[in-house]
């Protein structure tokens, strides 16, 4: 069983850095990809402050599909293009959304919402998926969260079988 020893108050950087290390001793030797981001949701859950849902969206057909998450139940299915997470998968780059009811197209799967960063997951050239991270406050993400994030996917990518995701 995987202790998270992540210190509380660590700058952004630190706490993405503890993040992205802690990832490899939670999900070592466990060959189930569902289960490492259903684990891995959980980790951001429980680490970041101030959000309000966090999990994955992964590629089925020509969708987005609700993989595992930690939050509110969400919307099962978004099109590429539509809403942050398929205009970031469309255009395979992180958005970050100070305010969502400000970008043309969002999808309120919670109306609690108001922020939201989106971290495309791309392995071997093929898009798999993306990271959706959630708050209820305004401007809750910066270029540290991308980055940090950005991080935290590269860490996820040699730990799951992405053709079983």
């Amino acid at each position: 069983m995987h202790t998270q020893t992540i210190p509380r108050g660590a700058s952004k950087p630190e706490l993405y850095r503890e993040l992205a290390a802690s990832l490899g001793g939670l999900l070592e030797g466990e060959p189930d990809a569902i289960a490492n981001l259903a684990n891995a949701s959980g980790l951001l859950a429980q680490t970041l402050e101030g959000i309000n849902w966090c999990g994955f969206y992964l590629v089925r057909g020509g969708d987005l599909v609700l993989g595992p998450f930690q939050g509110k139940p969400a919307c099962v299915r978004i099109a590429f293009g539509k809403g942050v997470c398929g205009t970031a998968a469309e255009r395979r780059e992180t958005l970050v959304v100070p305010d969502v009811h400000e970008f043309p197209g969002h999808i309120a799967c919670d109306e609690a919402s108001r922020s939201e960063i989106v971290v495309p997951i791309v392995s071997r050239g093929k898009l798999r998926g993306v990271l959706d991270v959630d708050a209820p406050t305004v401007g809750r993400f910066d270029g540290e969260d991308r980055k940090g994030l950005e991080a935290f996917v590269a860490a996820l990518l040699p730990l799951v079988d992405w053709r079983r995701a």
